[in-house]
Parts: C-alpha cells; structure tokens; sequence
C-alpha cells in the first residue's frame, strides 16, 4: 500500500522535496516493519530496495566488522541498486525497525527525476565509502 505523501515530510530525504515531489514519489513507497533481529539487507546479494528507517535501529556489518549504526531518518540500500552491483554489507535490526521502502526501480526513477535527492544520496554514499576507506574496510 502506498505512503501518505505527508509521512515522507518527516524524513530528512525526502523533507526537501516539494509537496508535488512528494506526492509523485509517495506511490511508489511502501511501509514495512522488521522485527529486531532480521536483516533488512544481505552482504552479496542483488538489490531490490531501498529503505529509509522511520523508527528503529539497525546495524551494518561486513563479514565480522560492525562498520555503523542507523537509526531514524538514516537510508540504506543505495551502493548496490546505484552500482548495480552484489550488496556491500548486511543490515540488521537491532530493534524492532519502522522504514518507509522502495523497488530498486523506482528508487533509481526517484534519483533521476528529482536532482536535490539523487544529490543528496549521491553525497551520503561518497561520504560513507570515504569513511571506510579510513577505516580499512574498501569494498
């Protein structure tokens, strides 16, 4: 089922859209919950979604390594679905995770359409593979 455009205002990515932008991409969203516990993501799989954690926490891993922690308003999935390429790392609820998801597909329609958010995503993932390159971790 679809999102109510005016959930979405509340999320730092999409609070910069217009409420047009908004109620064009809110179609294409979805609500789901993650019990504590389950992946959100598996490292070395294709990507089908994308999501945007409402409420909640998760972490990311790669093999052993715990590379950080998300929490409301922290998106997850982009690396792979702009890379097209296997996922970077897993991603596990640590509490039972509100997110606001979407297809690959229409995840990458969303970047295309709307600059200021493929901008904005495109920063968050220069930033995070900068920050594991720091740490060792290059995927």
């Amino acid at each position: 089922m679809a999102v109510d455009p005016a959930r979405l205002k509340d999320l730092p990515l999409f609070s910069t859209m217009s409420d047009r932008q908004r109620t064009k991409v809110a179609p294409h969203c979805h609500a789901v919950i993650v019990p504590q516990g389950e992946h959100l993501l598996d490292e070395g799989y294709s990507a089908y979604e994308f999501f945007v954690i409402e409420e909640g926490k998760a972490a990311v891993v790669s093999g052993d390594k715990h590379l950080r922690d998300l929490g409301p308003g922290d998106f997850l999935g982009e690396i792979a679905i702009l890379s097209q390429k296997a996922r970077t790392a897993s991603v596990i609820a640590t509490s039972n995770v509100k997110a606001i998801a979407m297809s690959a597909n229409d995840f990458r329609e969303m970047t295309e359409s709307i600059p200021e958010v493929a901008k904005q995503i495109n920063d968050a993932v220069e930033d995070r593979l900068e920050r594991d390159r720091l740490f060792g971790l290059d995927r």
